[in-house]
């Protein structure tokens, strides 16, 4: 199928129908994927809705080579694991699909990346190979036409003066980092931020203990003097994300749902409003797989917004509960 049309979508209904044709060119090209769905006893003859697509369990991208297409592996993006684990592989056919997503999907919550300063501090990301995050903040940093935007590291006094020199300026800017990275920050310094967007992305990996989100949002806010955190939501096995500009509250980009399953019944969505597992259709994902169930709990607001709000314990055996292969 053209691969143009999953960046051309203008409705709900273009959604469907495209995430409807994907599907049937999944079965039909990812062996992994078909034999999932017939386990399930789910074809393209009885898939007529969004509702009644599977979703690939997030842990195949461990086990399995998830792939839709004979083509040759342009890059893998990995998960950073830990001591013991497997990681997930994400084998990507065409990079292209995944620039012209972030590129589009940040330009449109954020504008032009070449009108922003993008500072990002994301140590545990950087020190490791095969990162999607990194490459998406590498591409975007090179975008901007901005001297002072780059990566740092280890070097948290030089970034403090560049933030404090930058926002007195009246320079837009973006510092988007890891959580633990931005908390090792704002223990060291406090600011009080007028022209910068303070991003988090996750990940405390093992560096410091879980918080909450609105605990650690709080502590930020406070640290740089904004009014609210923003967060990016995305991850090795998906080519798009989505983005909150405050209160944990994200919109996706047209190309990109999420969905609450039912937490005892994974083949089961929930209302709106209530707690269940977030399944992410990613229609970039459209060489690999677009339909996968994660590991992560959310829900569903009235107004369409999406509330991620943390993970299944135990998810490495709940977040498999379908199937074995």
């Amino acid at each position: 199928m053209q691969k143009s049309k999953i960046f051309d979508i203008q409705s709900k209904t273009d959604f469907k129908k495209i995430s409807l044709e994907i599907f049937e060119f999944q079965y039909k090209n990812n062996k992994t994927y078909q034999d999932f769905c017939n386990h399930l006893h789910k074809t393209p003859n009885n898939v007529q809705q969004l509702e009644d697509i599977p979703f690939l369990p997030i842990e195949f991208f461990k086990s399995h080579r998830i792939l839709s297409e004979n083509k040759p592996i342009e890059i893998t993006f990995t998960s950073s694991g830990t001591t013991g684990n497997k990681t997930s592989k994400h084998l990507v056919t065409d990079l292209d699909i995944y620039e012209q997503s972030f590129e589009k999907a940040f330009q449109q919550f954020y504008g032009a990346a070449e009108d922003i300063t993008i500072l990002a501090l994301l140590p545990s990301y950087l020190e490791r190979e095969g990162s999607s995050l990194i490459y998406m903040a590498e591409h975007l940093i090179q975008k901007s036409q901005k001297k002072e935007s780059g990566f740092y590291l280890h070097n948290l006094e030089e970034l403090k003066y560049k933030l404090i020199e930058l926002d007195k300026k009246g320079e837009k800017t973006l510092l988007i980092g890891v959580s633990f990275a931005l908390l090792d920050l704002v223990e060291n310094h406090q600011f009080e931020l007028k022209n910068t967007i303070v991003m988090e992305t996750g990940g405390m990996k093992g560096r410091r203990k879980e918080m909450i989100r609105e605990e650690l949002h709080t502590i930020l806010a406070k640290g740089f003097g904004v009014s609210s955190i923003h967060s990016e939501y995305g991850m090795t096995e998906l080519l798009s994300q989505a983005y909150s500009k405050g209160n944990g509250v994200f919109e996706c980009p047209p190309w990109m749902d999420l969905i609450i399953r039912d937490p005892e019944d994974a083949l089961t969505t929930v209302k709106s409003g209530k707690t269940g597992g977030i399944n992410v259709i990613d229609l970039a994902n459209i060489n690999s797989c677009s339909f996968i169930a994660t590991q992560d709990l959310g829900k569903i607001n009235k107004d369409g917004t999406i509330e991620i709000l943390g993970r299944f314990d135990n998810s490495d055996i709940r977040g498999c509960n379908l199937m074995v292969l």
